[in-house]
C-alpha cells in the first residue's frame, strides 16, 4: 500500500514539472498574466497525468487481475462446447483447476472504486478547460482592455457565437428527444452522447495528426543525420526568417508611429492620458525613450480644438502594440538561434575532414568551461560525436521508429478483427494476459515516463514504447504546426498567450480520444471488440457506445483506416508541395524559388559571419592592448607625478598616454557630408576622437 501510493504521488509530481518545465521554455513567467499561466499549467498537467497514469500499465494490469478472478470463480468442471475438426460433432470438454493458471495480484493494482472516481475528475476538469475556459481565457488575454470589466466584457462578446452554437446544439437534441417519447434517453445515455460527440470531434484531428507524426518523426531523425540537407535547409530557413523579421520590424515602426502621434496629441490633463501611459509601458524602452523627450506637459489639451481618439480606438491600438512587440522580440530572438544553429552546422562540415579529430569552433563560447566539457566532452570526444557517431544514432532511431510507424499503421488497419487477432499491440497484451506476465506490462511500460520527457525536451524524439510513440507522433505535431501568425509555439519563452492556451485545449481534446484508440488496439474496449470482458476503469466512465451504434460499429472503426492515406501524402509532401504551388514559401528540394532562398540565407549567414567576426576582432585587440600597455601605462602615470624624471622623459610619458588603438570601420562609411556635420554618429573613424576614453571601444 505505501509503495502504491509513493507509485501515484511520483507519477503526479513527474506530471506537474514536467508540465512547469515545458511553460518555462515556451512561456516568460515574468511578462505573461497569471490567469494565462495557471490556464494552461493545469490544462498540460492534466494531459501528462492522463499519460503516465495510462502508460503505467496499471488500468491493464489491474483489468487482467479482475478477469483472472472472474474467470476463476466459474465453476471448474463447467462443460464448454467446442467443436470437432474431424465430425464437426460436439463434445463435452471439462476445464480442470490444474488447468488454470493461478491469478497473482499485481504490486501496482489499484483497488475498485480509485480509478472510475479519478478518471472522471481528471477527465471533466480537462473538458471544462478545453470547451468553456480557455476559450474564454484566450479572448481575455488577448484583448485590449485597459480593465479587468473591460476585457471580461470583449470576451463574452467574442465568445457569445462560440457558446451559443453550443446551447443552441444542445437544445436541438433535448427538443428532438422530448418529441420522441419512444427512445427514453435516461441522463446516463445523453451523458454518453456528449462524450462520444466530443471524441469524435477528437479522433477526426487526431487521425490527422496521427498520420503526419508517423512519417514525419521517423523522416526528421533520418534528415537529421544529414548535414548537408540540414544545412541547406537552415539557410532556406535563415531567408524566410529574414523576411518575417523584416515585416515585423517595418510594423512595429508603423505601430510605433501611430502612438506617437496619439501621444503627442493627448496631453498630459486629459482623461485618456491614463491609457496612453498604458499603452507606452508596453512599447520599446528606446521608443519610450523617444517618445519622453518629445512630450510637452505645460500644453494644455483645452487650448486647441483637436480632435481625440476614442477609448475604443486606444483599446484597438494597445492590441496592436502588444502583438507587434511580441512578434518582434520573437523574431529577433528566433534569428539569433537559428544563426547559431548554421554556423554550427558550417562547423561541422568544416571539420568532417579534420586530421587532427578535434572540434574547432569559429566562434569559441566567452563563458568559462566547466568540468564536463574539460574532463568528459573534450574536443576530441566533441568531434566523434557531431561528425562521426551523431548521424548513425539518428539512422539507427530512425530506423527503429519507422518500425513503430509500420506496426501503429498495420494495428490501426486491422484491430477491429478480433479472430484471427491482427492487431500487433493486441497480440503482445493477449500474450501476457494469457500468462498473466505482469512484469511484461511493467517492463514496457517503464521507459514511458523517461521517454515522454526526453522527446518534450528535445524534439525530434523517438520512444521505446507503442502507446507512447503514438502520443509524440501527436503531441509532436502541435509543437511543430504553425497556422500563420494566429497559432505558434516558439522555444525560449517566446509563444504568445494565445498559442499558450491553444495547445492545452488541443491537448484536452485529443487525451480522451487518443486513450480510447490505444484501447481499441490491445481490444480493451468491449465496444469495439464486441468480447465479454472486464471493462477497463476508462472505458466504465465513457459509457457504452452502444447507445450511437453507427459511430461505434462505423465511425470509430474505419475512419482510422484513413491514416494510409495520410501517412502516404506526408510521404510524398503532398502537402508542403501544393502550399508551394499556391505562393506559401516551402522547402521543396526541385523548386527554383528554393534554390534562390538557400542562396539568399547563404549570403544573410556570411553577413552575419562577417560582422561578428569584426566584433570579436574589436574585442581582441582592446583585451591585448591592456594586456600589452595597461601595467606600463599605470607605472608611467605614477612616475609622471613623481619629482624624480627629466623633462624630456616626462614628454614621452604624455605622448604615449595620448596614443590609443585605431580601428576603422569600412561597413559604415558614409559619402554624405551631411550626415556626419548633422550631428549624427558615423562609423569609419579614428576612436581616439571618441568623448569617452575609458571604453575606447564602444563604437566598434
Amino acid at each position: 500500500v505505501v509503495l502504491r501510493g509513493q507509485l501515484w504521488v511520483s507519477r503526479s509530481w513527474w506530471s506537474f514539472f514536467l508540465a512547469l518545465f515545458l511553460l518555462h521554455r515556451y512561456g516568460d513567467f515574468k511578462k505573461q498574466q497569471r490567469m494565462v499561466l495557471f490556464g494552461t499549467l493545469l490544462a498540460w498537467y492534466l494531459c501528462f497525468l492522463h499519460r503516465l497514469y495510462f502508460t503505467s500499465g496499471c488500468q491493464q494490469r489491474s483489468t487482467i487481475y479482475k478477469q483472472c478472478k472472474i474467470d476463476h470463480e466459474e465453476p471448474a468442471s463447467a462443460p464448454t462446447l467446442s467443436p470437432s475438426p474431424s465430425n464437426h460433432t460436439t463434445a463435452n470438454t471439462t476445464v480442470t483447476p490444474s488447468k488454470r493458471s493461478p491469478c497473482y495480484k499485481p504490486w501496482s493494482y489499484i483497488p475498485d472504486g480509485i480509478m472510475p472516481v479519478f478518471w472522471r475528475v481528471v477527465y471533466w476538469t480537462s473538458q471544462c478547460l478545453t470547451w468553456l475556459l480557455l476559450p474564454f481565457m484566450q479572448s481575455y488575454a488577448r484583448s485590449g482592455g485597459f480593465s479587468i470589466t473591460g476585457k471580461i466584457k470583449t470576451a463574452l462578446i467574442e465568445n457569445a457565437i462560440y457558446y451559443g452554437t453550443y446551447l443552441l446544439i444542445f437544445g436541438s437534441l433535448l427538443i428532438y428527444v422530448a418529441v420522441h417519447p419512444e427512445w427514453h434517453l435516461s441522463w446516463y445515455e445523453l451523458q454518453t452522447i456528449g462524450i462520444t460527440a466530443a471524441n469524435t470531434w477528437g479522433l477526426f484531428l487526431l487521425v490527422l495528426l496521427l498520420g503526419y507524426g508517423l512519417v514525419e518523426i521517423p523522416r526528421s531523425y533520418w534528415n537529421a543525420s544529414r548535414h548537408g540537407h540540414l544545412l541547406i535547409k537552415t539557410y532556406f530557413k535563415a531567408s524566410k526568417l529574414m523576411t518575417e523579421k523584416a515585416d515585423a520590424e517595418e510594423n512595429l515602426e508603423d505601430v510605433m508611429e501611430e502612438v506617437r502621434k496619439v501621444s503627442e496629441s493627448i496631453k498630459y490633463n486629459h482623461p485618456l492620458r491614463k491609457y496612453i501611459d498604458t499603452i507606452l509601458r508596453k512599447c520599446p524602452v528606446d521608443y519610450q525613450e523617444k517618445m519622453g523627450r518629445n512630450m510637452d506637459d505645460y500644453e494644455d489639451f483645452d487650448d486647441k480644438q483637436n480632435t481625440y481618439p476614442s477609448e475604443k480606438s486606444l483599446v484597438k491600438l494597445h492590441k496592436q502594440v502588444i502583438y507587434a512587440v511580441q512578434r518582434h522580440n520573437r523574431t529577433r530572438v528566433q534569428w539569433q538561434i537559428l544563426l547559431q544553429q548554421a554556423i554550427h552546422l558550417e562547423d561541422v562540415a568544416k571539420n568532417e575532414t579534420s586530421s587532427t579529430h578535434q572540434f574547432v569552433h569559429s566562434f569559441p563560447s566567452s563563458e568559462p568551461t566547466g568540468w564536463f566539457s574539460r574532463y568528459v566532452y573534450t574536443p576530441t570526444a566533441e568531434w566523434y560525436w557531431e561528425c562521426l557517431l551523431k548521424r548513425w544514432f539518428y539512422r539507427l532511431l530512425s530506423v527503429v521508429l519507422t518500425l513503430f510507424s509500420v506496426a501503429v499503421v498495420w494495428s490501426e488497419c486491422t484491430f477491429f478483427s478480433t479472430r484471427p487477432v491482427l492487431s500487433l499491440f493486441a497480440v503482445f497484451i493477449q500474450l501476457a494476459e494469457r500468462e498473466y506476465n505482469y512484469l511484461y506490462i511493467e517492463v514496457c511500460s517503464v521507459p514511458a515516463a523517461l521517454t515522454a520527457v526526453w522527446f518534450l525536451l528535445s524534439p525530434p524524439d523517438g520512444v521505446l514504447h507503442h502507446h507512447l510513440f503514438l502520443c509524440t507522433c501527436v503531441y509532436s505535431t502541435v509543437f511543430r504546426i504553425r497556422v500563420f501568425n494566429y497559432y505558434y509555439l516558439a522555444s525560449h519563452h517566446q509563444t504568445d498567450a494565445y498559442s499558450l492556451q491553444f495547445s492545452g485545449m488541443l491537448f484536452c481534446r485529443l487525451t480522451p480520444p487518443l486513450c480510447l484508440n490505444f484501447l481499441g488496439l490491445i481490444h480493451m474496449d468491449s465496444a469495439i471488440s464486441h468480447q465479454q470482458k472486464e471493462q477497463t476503469a476508462y472505458t466504465s466512465i465513457m459509457g457504452s457506445m452502444r447507445v450511437l451504434s453507427f459511430i461505434a460499429n462505423g465511425f470509430y472503426i474505419y475512419y482510422p483506416m484513413l491514416i494510409v492515406i495520410l501517412c502516404i501524402a506526408t510521404y510524398f509532401s503532398l502537402g508542403t508541395r501544393c502550399l508551394n504551388l499556391l505562393g506559401f514559401q516551402q522547402f521543396v528540394g526541385d523548386s527554383e524559388m528554393t534554390s534562390d532562398l538557400i542562396d539568399e540565407g547563404k549570403e544573410l549567414i556570411r553577413r552575419e559571419k562577417r560582422k561578428r567576426q569584426r566584433i570579436e576582432d574589436g574585442e581582441n585587440r582592446r583585451r591585448e592592448w591592456k594586456e600589452r600597455y595597461g601595467n606600463q601605462r599605470r607605472r608611467l602615470h605614477e612616475a609622471k607625478y613623481s619629482r624624480s624624471g627629466s623633462r624630456p622623459e616626462r614628454d614621452c610619458i604624455e605622448l604615449l598616454q595620448d596614443a590609443e588603438p585605431l580601428d576603422f570601420n569600412a561597413d559604415s562609411l558614409t559619402d554624405d557630408p551631411l550626415e556626419s556635420e548633422s550631428g549624427r554618429h558615423a562609423g569609419g573613424r579614428y576612436l581616439s576622437m571618441s568623448s569617452s576614453r575609458s571604453r575606447i571601444f564602444d563604437d566598434v
